[in-house]
């Protein structure tokens, strides 16, 4: 398992729980052990793949948030670059994305990371299709809009209210479809001891074995996941070392 991340994801760019200072040390913190990766931002041609130009300009405007923003993306089409070499990655970044349409953000989020990093992959022919697991605990509209229409990728968000319902509607899920890679958008914020007041970490692991399973089956192993929410410092390092041992 690789984890692409950079120090400067470290940097507070915005009044947001995202940006909050010791969110990502609290997860570096927690990942020792496994091999580190820097990114390099993002090109604009890979984010005008997902946004308007009205859009773009929009978040140029906003000076150090941009930059922030580009480096995000960027991580996420490293992680998925280093999914198709072979091995599982985790883009350990911020701002989040999934929040975030072809015109329009909200939620702490920018730009669209996942979409970016997918739709790069399917046009530059890498892979046909993809699916997209996003288990964070709001609904990833920017994502589903993006790709509203679009056969080649399936995005799918978990509803349920129970812990074991929840978990277990993933792997069903997982059980009856397919797909060339599989990239998970990975919030951590619906943990008991977060916003959601859900999962235990223990789910998070399980969730990350449904996903290598899945990948192993029908993708020739090719997985990846992206940070998306997630707010407990004290519980986030731990959370997410258990989903990527999970998933590796």
């Amino acid at each position: 398992m690789k984890v692409v991340y950079h120090p400067k994801y470290t940097g507070v760019y915005e009044n947001d729980p995202a940006a909050a200072t010791g969110r990502m040390e609290a997860m570096v913190d927690g990942l020792k052990g496994f091999e580190f990766i820097k990114p390099e931002q993002a090109m604009l041609e890979d984010i005008r793949r997902c946004h308007t130009a009205l859009h773009i300009g929009y978040v140029q405007r906003y000076g150090e948030v941009f930059d922030m923003a580009m480096l995000a993306a960027g991580g996420a089409i490293r992680a998925a670059e280093l999914a198709m070499d072979g091995g599982p990655a985790f883009a350990l970044i911020r701002p989040p994305g999934h929040h975030a349409s072809a015109d329009s953000c909200w939620g702490f989020c920018f730009f669209n990371n996942m979409a970016v990093a997918v739709t790069k992959l399917i046009e530059e022919k890498k892979v046909r299709t993809a699916l997209i697991l996003d288990f964070d605990l709001h609904y990833g509209d920017g994502t589903a809009n993006i790709f509203q229409g679009n056969l080649d990728v399936t995005y799918f968000h978990p509803e349920d209210g129970n812990r074991r319902d929840f978990v277990d509607h993933v792997g069903r899920f997982l059980g009856q479809s397919s797909a060339d890679i599989i990239a998970v958008s990975a919030g951590f914020d619906r943990h008991i001891e977060d916003w959601g007041r859900l999962l235990s970490t223990e789910d998070y692991n399980t969730m990350g074995q449904q996903v290598k399973e899945f990948a192993l089956k029908n993708c020739r192993g090719r997985r990846f996941g992206v940070l998306e929410g997630g707010y407990n410092h004290d519980v986030l390092g731990r959370n997410v070392r258990a989903f990527l041992e999970g998933m590796t």
